[in-house]
């Protein structure tokens, strides 16, 4: 049974433990209240509370989420007491001697990552803000400074906002948490790119996933788990075309939670993967549940609740719960609903599932054609302004007061400067403007005839507090027009060797004289028919034509040499 306690106002959930204690302290705050522009400010935070305590000699980590950040450990009482006090300690004196450092290893962090099938899906679904910024890098490490960080715990690491749990018998002795007062902090509202759903967008990744959101209830993480034995039976049992078939629910926070589905497929079988993907979705949308699926999802869910640590399991979700106002049910309170959930259920949210439904298909691949609309690429509208041409002929921009355009071949680009989530700025020139419904507009002065003003306008445009500057960039991978690099490819052929170019003059030169001479010695012979004795001038023309070929190999074997 998990308890509920006070612990210096922090709100605490204890739960016994038959293995070492554990302990977290969760503060609900992530990156989802985060702007673009400042994207990483609270990992950074995260990594500055923790980087003092490296040497420590107990198991320790933080993670920073969506809508929660929270610090963990494992170890002896004693141990957690130091710990959790150190990081209250932190919290409130803020190490900030390590900041650039700290940036240094999240951009290590950052650049090291593998990349996986999901991490596009939330910039399509929400744009460039708040949910949508985990699909991001941490562009605003840069611009942060000491005073930035200590606002910002100041705001969100408060007593109000936190929850302290522990896996144990007992609150440590000796642990005190000492946090600013603050409020309760709300999840922010999640916002929206997709104009509407069902919609799917093309992804290089070999694997089909739904992304889709749903009402939070016992009856929508039962579904998880019957989609994922429908997929797993239709998937990869009966027809043999996918290895991993997964299915995850996760709750947002908001009364809302994500339900996701992936499949993954060979390169030559992505068709028939998303084909039989699409077909499960439908049959569960027209409410063709097998009560077996139900029973075994059910049953599992029983089960996992009989183990004996479940309530120590639990007490991150339960911290979760608190911290975002949704209700703690007992053991005996979830084994109840679970007996309440019906196939009727199943079938209203396989219904939310596919209203809602965020579909990732593989590259050369659509689906349209079973009723989803493709996730915009490109904008409504063209801002107003003067127009500047490519310098290869293959666009233009539009600069104006109120935003920027690109007008090509396909539909326009527009971001508008009052709600550009964030702009790039590098020190050659070049821009680039991210939308709050992630339209990415790049700009590179080099490719187009734009005036000097028409980039101060950008500049001046955009809120300062939404400005990033860039690294420099090497000036070779600096894009050039067409005819600045051909001519540097030009440039950037070898050179020929002195030798080489004596040779093919001096070839050249006895080429035209030798065979100069020999055509007009074959028109004479033409013109006048040698007589019966004079044909040994065949044979001197003839010795003329094969020095003129000779002569000319070293002109024609160079010139092959230059072209490999």
């Amino acid at each position: 049974m998990i308890q509920e306690l006070d612990t210096d106002g922090v709100p605490t959930l204890l739960a016994p433990t038959g293995g070492p204690m554990r302990a977290g302290l969760t503060f609900r705050v992530g990156t989802a209240d985060e702007t673009l522009a400042r994207h990483g400010i609270t990992h950074l935070l995260e990594h500055l509370v923790l980087a003092p305590l490296g040497t420590a000699d107990y198991h320790f980590n933080g993670a920073t989420a969506p809508v929660f950040t929270t610090f963990h450990m494992q170890g002896s009482e004693q141990d957690i007491a130091t710990f959790l006090t150190a990081v209250c300690a932190n919290l409130s004196e803020l190490p900030t001697g390590r900041l650039g450092v700290e940036k240094d290893i999240l951009r290590t962090e950052w650049s090291s990552q593998g990349g996986a099938a999901t991490d596009d899906i939330a910039l399509w679904r929400y744009g460039a803000r708040d949910f949508g910024l985990s699909s991001y890098p941490e562009w605003g490490l840069d611009r942060l400074t000491a005073e930035d960080l200590r606002e910002w715990a100041a705001r969100w690491f408060t007593r109000e906002n936190a929850v302290l749990w522990i896996a144990g018998d007992r609150v440590p002795e000796g642990l005190r948490l000492a946090l600013p007062s603050g409020t309760r902090q709300p999840v922010p509202a999640a916002s929206s790119a997709l104009p509407s759903t069902p919609a799917y967008f093309v992804n290089g990744s070999r694997a089909v996933v739904l992304d889709a959101v749903v009402r939070r209830r016992t009856a929508a993480s039962v579904f998880a788990d019957v989609l994922e034995r429908e997929l797993f039976r239709a998937l990869r049992q009966d027809a043999g075309l996918s290895y991993t078939t997964n299915t995850g629910y996760e709750p947002r926070g908001d009364g809302q939670a994500t339900l996701r589905a992936i499949a993954d497929a060979l390169a030559e079988k992505q068709d028939a993967v998303l084909g039989g993907f699409i077909d499960v979705l439908a049959k569960l949308r027209v409410g063709r549940i097998e009560q077996g699926d139900l029973d075994a999802a059910l049953a599992r869910r029983v089960e996992m609740l009989a183990v004996t640590e479940i309530d120590a399991a639990r007490l991150p979700e339960c911290a979760f719960n608190l911290l975002t106002g949704e209700p703690n049910l007992s053991i005996d309170e979830h084994r109840a609903a679970l007996k309440t959930v019906t196939l009727a259920e199943l079938h209203e949210v396989a219904q939310e599932v596919c209203a809602s439904a965020l579909l990732m298909v593989p590259d050369g691949t659509r689906a349209d054609w079973a009723g989803f609309t493709a996730a915009p690429t490109s904008s409504d509208s063209v801002a107003a302004g003067t127009t500047y041409y490519s310098r290869d002929g293959d666009g233009q921009l539009r600069v104006g007061p109120e935003g920027v355009s690109y007008v090509g071949d396909g539909a326009p680009l527009t971001v508008g400067y009052a709600d550009c989530a964030v702009m790039l700025a590098w020190p050659d020139g070049a821009r680039q403007l991210i939308g709050p419904d992630a339209i990415v507009l790049h700009i590179e002065p080099t490719l187009f005839d734009l005036h000097p003003a028409a980039m101060k306008v950008i500049d001046t445009g955009v809120p300062a507090d939404r400005q990033v500057a860039m690294p420099p960039r090497d000036p070779e991978s600096i894009p050039q027009p067409r005819a600045v690099r051909e001519i540097r490819e030009y440039l950037a052929r070898p050179k020929r060797a002195g030798w080489e170019v004596l040779l093919m003059v001096l070839s050249g030169l006895a080429t035209l004289t030798i065979g100069g001479f020999t055509l007009l010695l074959t028109l004479a012979m033409f013109i006048e028919p040698s007589t019966e004795g004079e044909t040994w001038m065949w044979g001197v023309v003839a010795v003329g034509w094969l020095l003129t070929v000779i002569l000319a190999l070293p002109i024609v074997l160079l010139r092959r040499g230059r072209r490999r």
